[in-house]
């Protein structure tokens, strides 16, 4: 299973919130190009999310994108605010290998197909669920799709994968949804990457021994407060 470090930036820092909650953010002293360069060591992939970005619905923090992507070189994978072509092809334009598309899955399919179609295999659906239902717009608004029926309406698009992340989880290092994730895991044919919650190499390794073949798993804030190495993250994730 691969471990994918995390960076959610926000006010040109690297932070993290807690159930996506812009009010309960922890802000971090390392500089997110600096954590790049670091990880980079270890990790072939890093997830990075503009808050900023998902927020307001478009992206925001490009010039610091760019600065990560620089110091991580290829694999970096941008979400928050991607809901246009314009973004999407800006972010891709700065070396971003994947487009990580959220809100813009549920509220315009059209634009989904309409960019996979363009990039195969650059794109990647995020799946954030509260209760089994599709959470949008910077995980402030939940629609009125479930979890299973948007996956398969996916199913003919040629994604990179999915991101499920159980927003009760994230942020809070109490353990991943691993039973939710290994059940979409085994239901679609699409890589899908675990994140949310893990706060313990325990829960790395209980990830990678599901059933369903979890392909990858985000790990943030463990490693952000030193639960952990990378090193150790990844021999975890076997």
């Amino acid at each position: 299973m691969l471990i994918i470090p995390a960076i959610d930036l926000l006010d040109g820092k690297a932070v993290r919130l807690r159930r996506g909650r812009y009010d309960e953010v922890t802000s971090y002293e390392r500089d997110p190009s600096e954590l790049a360069r670091e990880w980079r060591a270890h990790a072939s992939r890093l997830h990075v999310v503009d808050l900023e970005g998902a927020r307001a619905g478009r992206a925001v923090q490009t010039e610091l994108v760019l600065r990560v992507v620089e110091a991580f070189g290829s694999g970096v994978q941008v979400g928050g605010g991607v809901r246009s072509l314009e973004a999407a092809e800006s972010y891709l334009a700065l070396g971003v290998e994947r487009v990580v598309l959220g809100t813009a899955a549920i509220a315009d399919p059209a634009l989904l197909a309409s960019l996979a179609r363009a990039r195969p295999g650059r794109v990647i659906v995020a799946v954030d669920a509260k209760d089994g239902w599709v959470a949008t717009e910077g995980w402030e608004k939940t629609s009125d799709r479930r979890v299973e029926d948007l996956v398969r309406e996916l199913d003919e698009l040629p994604l990179a994968g999915l991101l499920y992340t159980d927003i009760e989880r994230d942020g809070t290092e109490v353990g991943p949804n691993v039973e939710a994730t290994s059940r979409l895991a085994a239901s679609t044919r699409f890589p899908v990457i675990a994140s949310g919650g893990v706060g313990s190499l325990a829960h790395l390794s209980e990830l990678a021994r599901a059933p369903g073949k979890i392909w990858g798993a985000v790990v943030g804030r463990a490693l952000h407060e030193g639960r952990f190495g990378l090193e150790e993250a990844v021999a975890a994730g076997g």
